[in-house]
C-alpha cells in the first residue's frame, strides 16, 4: 500500500498501456484478464462489478495506480477482450500449491509473523468491521475461469468480477485475533522472543502508547544490552518497520466496505462440476479456524524456513516463556505495590 510511486505507475498504470500495445499485435488474443484491486475505489461504501470513471480520492498508491490502470483500460482497450478481476486482502493458499503457502509479508502475513515471534503486541483496527480476505488461490482460479468466459462469451463492455469474502462467508477482525493468537500458541514460531500475546485496540492513541510500551521500549531496551556486549543493533529497525507496516494497513481495518459478487457467482454456476474442483473460487465452503491454522503454519514454514518438525522444541521454548513473562509481571506487580505504600504511608 505504500510503495514507491515511481515504481508503482511503471508496475500499474505504464505497464497495463505497454501490454495492450502488444495485445493489440496479436491476431488470435483471446482473452486478456487484468488483476486489479477490490480497493481501487475506497471513497465508495458500496462497491459494484463496473469500472468508476471517476478514480475519487484512493488512500494509498497503490490503489490509485490500480483505479488509474483501469481508466487505462477502457481509453485505450479498443476491441480487445478485456476482463478485471478485483481481490481484496490477498493472504495465504488455501489449497494451491499446498495449504498455507505463501511467499512475502504483506498484508495480515506481517502481523502474523511479528505476533508469532512475539514481536508484535498491538494492532489498531475495529473488531466488528468485516476482514475481507481471499486465500492467494482463489483469484488466481477465478482469472482463469474469466479468461475462458472472456474468450466464449464475449462482451462489448469490460466485465468486471469483484473477488471478495464478505459477503459470501465474513470474519470480522476480531474473530481474526482470537483464531490467530489460537493458533499461533498451537503452532509457535521458533525461539519466540516473548510468549505470543497482545490485543486489539480500537482507539488510535490507546495504541499508539501500547506501541510506545510493548514494542519501543522493549526494542530500545534490548539493543541497549546489544551494544553494551558489542553486538548488532536491529531491533529498533525491526520496530520501525513493523510500525511503517501497520500504518499502511490501519485505514483498511478500520473502515468497512461492501462489494457485490453478482458475476463471480453467476460464473461459478456456468463452469462445469470437474471445473469447479480444478478452478475452484467458491469461497462459501471455506472453514475460517482450518484455514487460520494453515497461514500460521504456512507463515512458519514459507517465511521464516522453520521445519514443522521443531514445533515440540518450539512449543517448550515458548511455554518456557510464558512463566518468564508472567515472573516478571509478579515482579513489577510487587515493586508497584510497594511504591503506593511507601507514598501512603
Amino acid at each position: 500500500f505504500d510503495e514507491d510511486l515511481t515504481k508503482a505507475v511503471n508496475l500499474n498504470v505504464v505497464a497495463v498501456f505497454t501490454l495492450m500495445e502488444i495485445c493489440k499485435k496479436m491476431k488470435n488474443l483471446q482473452a486478456l484478464v487484468h488483476v486489479s484491486t477490490a480497493y481501487c475505489n475506497p471513497q465508495l461504501k458500496n462497491i459494484s462489478e463496473e469500472i468508476n470513471p471517476e478514480n475519487g480520492d484512493p488512500v494509498g498508491i497503490i490503489d490509485l495506480c490500480q483505479a488509474l490502470g483501469e481508466s487505462a483500460l477502457v481509453s485505450e482497450g479498443g476491441c480487445l477482450p478485456i476482463a478485471i478481476v478485483r481481490p481484496s486482502i490477498v493472504v495465504a493458499a488455501w489449497k494451491e500449491p499446498l495449504p498455507g503457502w505463501l511467499e512475502n509479508l504483506n498484508g495480515p502475513t506481517g502481523a502474523i509473523a511479528g505476533a508469532g515471534k512475539g514481536l508484535l503486541r498491538t494492532v489498531y483496527c475495529k473488531r466488528e468491521k468485516i476482514a475481507d480476505l481471499v486465500p492467494v488461490d482463489i483469484p488466481i482460479n477465478l482469472a482463469i475461469a474469466v479468461a475462458w468466459k472472456t474468450a466464449s462469451q464475449p462482451s462489448n463492455a469490460i466485465p468486471v468480477y469483484n473477488c471478495t469474502s464478505g459477503s459470501i462467508n465474513p470474519i470480522s477482525w476480531g474473530q481474526l485475533e482470537t483464531l490467530t493468537i489460537a493458533s499461533i500458541r498451537k503452532y509457535p514460531m521458533e525461539r519466540v522472543l516473548r510468549y505470543p500475546g497482545g490485543s486489539y485496540n480500537e482507539y488510535a492513541w490507546v495504541h499508539r502508547i501500547c506501541q510506545i510500551a510493548l514494542h519501543s521500549a522493549p526494542a530500545y531496551l534490548m539493543d541497549t544490552v546489544a551494544c553494551v556486549m558489542g553486538k548488532k543493533q536491529v531491533m529498533m529497525i525491526l520496530v520501525e518497520k513493523m510500525h511503517k507496516a501497520q500504518k499502511a494497513v490501519e485505514y483498511f481495518a478500520t473502515n468497512e466496505w461492501k462489494w457485490s459478487n453478482d458475476n463471480m457467482i453467476k460464473l461459478n454456476l456456468e463452469i462445469t462440476e470437474v471445473d469447479k474442483k480444478t478452478f475452484n473460487f467458491d469461497l462459501s465452503t471455506l472453514n475460517w479456524p482450518d484455514f487460520i491454522d494453515d497461514y500460521v503454519k504456512g507463515t512458519r514454514q514459507y517465511v521464516f524456513k522453520e521445519d514443522l518438525a521443531t514445533l515440540d522444541e518450539a512449543r517448550r521454548h515458548s511455554n518456557k516463556m510464558f512463566w518468564i513473562e508472567k515472573c516478571v509481571q509478579i515482579l513489577m506487580f510487587i515493586i508497584f505495590g510497594k511504591l503506593l505504600v511507601s507514598m501512603f504511608s
